[in-house]
């Protein structure tokens, strides 16, 4: 713990307040300061990563063990952000490293299949009911990327329906009206969990729609939970219009041991996966109906050509295989998302407790903290928060030894135990009891 303000309470404006946050912070990370300010002359924001990127401005993390990170300036802290999800293994988990060592002594670049490619995708297709055949790829952008194009290719139809405020990757972001850096598909938005607004669009679309591409919960817009009958309603409408129904479940699959379409029993067409599947290294997959994947089969006259240098590289074979065989046992997936429900919990029980107006949403080992009022089952109540808010509890959390993310969204990892739990919660009541007289009165009007 670097600071802890609990005498600092007083009427002061949240202006002033974060203020003051963001000063005690600059001082007390000089050397990130000086690292981040060179780093600015060749790296636009100092950083390439737009998420990582924050004011005052980022710490330069350089170590990390378990669940937790080392900054330059030498601050232990107990990690949350867990590289948004991909994190869940913790840091330098000892099965997995001795994997990678031995790849590592073998030769890296092998330019052939090589002896953990055929049994990492069969142990995919063992777990996920609806993934009967699975291809490699870099990142869950370009898993995405891979399953929309193929959608459009194999239906022979174009428009594309995503949800407003979701996210599938670095060209496919669809917060606040989208990105100019869009892929050019011909887009239409529905509301996420608006069963009826969605089933009836998708009808009017009819013959046009070559897909559906939702998040079982949403990661990125806010950790909104999908409700189940939402979900099978379109599995329902786009069966009966012809179209394809993609889950992305590159963050939700570390939510249940068979992802979120096995929980609730829903097969999608296309399943696209990624983050800790790669054991650390970079990896993600795209798979589902063996009759829709095998069109990639080089050996299949008209086959979809499907490359990528580093698709099967050693690292990520041999780290995702070891990590999804020997560390994610369902034992341990069970035992680290119901400590993340014990957590949203806790939180959500404390704001109530303080009279705060706010809500952690999510499920299971990742969720996110909103500083609004009343029920939230669709990102466009999220609108109304103020940004200063998640921006002081952000600079006050790393403040008190938790590396958390800005957007108030928290991930657990497999090493994050109950004592680390409790101490997180208890630095969480020593915020809101801090703040108390800025944070938004959840008995107010």
């Amino acid at each position: 713990m670097l600071d802890s303000p609990s005498s600092r309470r007083g009427n002061a404006s949240l202006d002033a307040v974060l203020a003051d946050a963001r000063q005690r912070f600059t001082a007390a990370n000089p050397r990130s300061l000086e690292r981040h300010q060179q780093a600015a002359n060749s790296l636009p924001g100092g950083n390439t990563r737009a998420v990582l990127w924050y004011r005052p401005f980022p710490l330069t993390l350089v170590s990390g063990d378990g669940c937790h990170v080392t900054d330059l300036d030498g601050h232990r802290y107990v990690d949350l952000v867990s590289e948004y999800s991909a994190g869940l293994y913790g840091h330098s988990d000892k099965t997995i490293a001795a994997a990678l060592k031995e790849v590592i002594d073998q030769g890296l670049l092998l330019g052939a299949p090589n002896r953990f490619e055929a049994r990492y995708a069969a142990a995919i297709v063992e777990r996920f009911p609806a993934v009967e055949r699975v291809r490699f790829c870099n990142s869950g952008t370009e898993a995405n990327i891979m399953a929309l194009s193929a959608a459009r290719a194999i239906s022979g139809k174009s428009k594309i329906m995503a949800f407003r405020e979701g996210y599938h990757g670095g060209v496919l972001t669809f917060a606040h009206g989208g990105s100019p850096l869009n892929l050019p598909f011909p887009f239409v938005f529905a509301d996420y969990n608006d069963t009826e607004g969605t089933v009836r669009l998708i009808e009017e679309l009819g013959d046009d729609l070559a897909a559906v591409i939702i998040e079982p919960m949403m990661g990125g817009g806010g950790c909104i939970p999908a409700e189940r009958a939402f979900l099978a309603a379109l599995r329902e409408a786009t069966a009966k219009a012809g179209a394809f129904l993609i889950f992305d479940e590159v963050m939700t699959s570390r939510l249940a041991f068979r992802g979120l379409h096995g929980v609730h029993g829903i097969n999608p067409d296309f399943v696209t996966l990624g983050k800790y599947l790669g054991g650390g290294a970079s990896f993600a997959a795209f798979g589902g109906r063996a009759d829709l994947i095998d069109r990639f089969d080089p050996a299949s006259p008209g086959a979809f050509s499907h490359g990528g240098t580093f698709n099967n590289n050693i690292l990520s074979m041999a780290g995702g295989f070891t990590g999804f065989t020997q560390v994610l046992t369902e034992e341990a997936s069970n035992a680290m998302n119901s400590r993340g429900d014990r957590m949203r919990e806790r939180m959500n029980d404390l704001l109530e407790k303080h009279e705060v107006e706010g809500v952690v949403l999510g499920r299971g080992s990742l969720m996110n903290l909103h500083f609004v009022r009343g029920l939230v089952t669709t990102p466009a109540p999220l609108d109304d928060q103020d940004p200063r808010l998640l921006a002081l509890w952000h600079v006050e959390m790393l403040m008190r030894g938790f590396h958390v993310t800005p957007r108030g969204m928290l991930a657990l990892s497999l090493p994050f135990g109950d004592a680390d739990l409790d101490a997180f919660i208890d630095a969480f009541e020593d915020f809101l009891l801090t703040h108390k007289s800025i944070l938004p009165d959840r008995g107010a009007a």
